[in-house]
């Protein structure tokens, strides 16, 4: 292919025009330019494979996923991922387990939709609904005597499944509302569908709109920890409590849980967030059928693999309590709540040392699991930048620690939200790294000191 500047080109045409006619000058021309386009496209393509180089060195240097628990030297490069609450911290355990929850299915079960046809949700495994209803009842975290439990695909699924029953019957779209700091996926989940049913309308503590209503009661809450009630109090509101986070490796289990519909997940429960399982209790028949219903129409039931390997999980969770005393390490609970503990006082001590940040203050309660008072324990720390930091999580980023803003949560971008449940390795190095980054006030004492 020839590559000709265009001054060069007009000559050539000028010397060549004699012996070539208009048709020869047109394809002539077309080559030229093909040739131009294949240029371009080779150096596109060049480009996108320095991009792709870079954003493999980028995920090379992430700690977060990763492998194994063993201490890291922090040379600052590693980016210590923190933002999503992925529960691998709890493959620790589940390693020192063994084959005790391994599953195998053969090949010719579960051929059918059916698992309980007689059951008002049909696709529930029954081996499930019962180990359901024994670790609610080893942990003392709920009431399940009256509930219809309805099984769907992580507690996102029945999040959605909640707001179509609760608003199917409504003359307009009913207001979906919860206090901030809320979890940042509601405002999402609720409008990504623009349904005509319901709609998004932000922070239950502003909340002045007439009409019935939707609050969705996370306690404990997700960001910041704390013990949550409702606050719109007034008729034609409808409540869906979360309850992702209420076992006794978080907080104290002050007495079962007793609303009218309950949200519960496996991957905060036990750790196993692959496994895409949750469960709702429901007092109400027809709100559980509504429920059912939605979960038939979009997904036609729920895995049973998934549901099956569930079941095996819990019941071991419910047996390590029978075996040992619960506070024992060797039980689920023993090693989650001292991990947690562990865990939360090496932030704390972070925090302190660094003299930026500041963590919420929780209240010690008797919890009647461990029949002990102690300090929650979040599965994330609410932390709040100060040193006249505005923007905490392009602050962290500047140090490599990815968070996810106070905005997202429906308050100042000065709070970040900061999982507690990765791998050792990852949150070691975290709360080095995090202890590091001093104000220029601290600096200065210790200078002088």
């Amino acid at each position: 292919m020839l590559h000709l500047r265009s001054s060069q080109f007009s000559r050539v045409m000028v010397k060549l025009g004699p012996v070539f006619s208009v048709r020869h000058l047109l394809v002539l021309s077309l080559a030229i330019n093909v040739s131009l386009m294949l240029t371009v496209i080779r150096e596109r393509v060049k480009v996108e494979e320095i991009l792709n180089m870079f954003s493999t060195k980028l995920q090379l240097a992430t700690v977060s996923p990763s492998t194994g628990d063993g201490e890291t030297t922090d040379n600052g490069e590693a980016i210590i991922n923190l933002d999503h609450g992925d529960p691998t911290m709890y493959e620790k355990y589940w390693q020192r387990m063994g084959d005790k929850t391994t599953v195998v299915i053969s090949g010719w079960q579960f051929t059918s939709y059916f698992s309980d046809p007689k059951n008002l949700c049909w696709f529930l495994e029954p081996e499930l609904a019962e180990e359901v209803v024994r670790l609610h009842r080893v942990v003392g975290n709920a009431i399940t005597k009256d509930y219809h439990i309805v099984v769907g695909t992580g507690s996102s699924q029945l999040f959605q499944a909640a707001l179509y029953a609760l608003s199917s019957d409504a003359s307009e779209p009913m207001s979906v509302v919860s206090a901030a700091p809320y979890y940042s996926s509601y405002p999402v989940i609720t409008d990504c569908l623009k349904s005509g049913l319901y709609k998004w309308e932000g922070d239950a503590q502003a909340f002045d709109k007439s009409g019935p209503y939707i609050e969705l009661v996370t306690s404990p809450n997700n960001p910041d920890g704390f013990v949550r009630q409702s606050v719109v109090n007034r008729s034609g509101g409808i409540l869906v409590h979360d309850l992702a986070y209420y076992w006794p490796q978080y907080t104290p289990i002050t007495t079962p849980a007793d609303h009218d519909l309950m949200l519960f997940t496996v991957s905060k429960t036990t750790g196993h967030a692959g496994m895409r399982i949750g469960w709702a209790l429901v007092k109400d028949e027809i709100i559980a059928r509504k429920i059912v219903k939605y979960i038939e129409l979009s997904t036609i039931g729920v895995s049973k693999d998934s549901q099956l390997r569930a079941a095996k999980v819990l019941r071991a969770v419910s047996d390590s309590c029978g075996v040992a005393h619960p506070f024992k390490e060797e039980t689920f609970f023993g090693f989650s709540h001292h991990s947690m503990e562990s865990r939360w006082m090496l932030l704390r001590e972070a925090v302190n040392r660094s003299g930026i940040f500041s963590l919420p203050e929780f209240t010690p309660g008797f919890c009647n699991f461990w029949n002990r008072v102690f300090e929650p324990l979040p599965a994330f720390a609410w932390l709040k930048c100060g040193d006249g930091i505005e923007d905490c999580e392009s602050f962290l980023r500047g140090h490599k620690i990815w968070t996810r803003s106070g905005r997202y949560f429906g308050v100042s971008p000065s709070y970040v939200r900061i999982s507690m449940l990765d791998r050792d390795r990852t949150f070691n190095l975290f709360v080095k790294r995090l202890s590091r980054i001093r104000s220029q006030r601290r600096m200065r004492l210790e200078h002088v000191d």
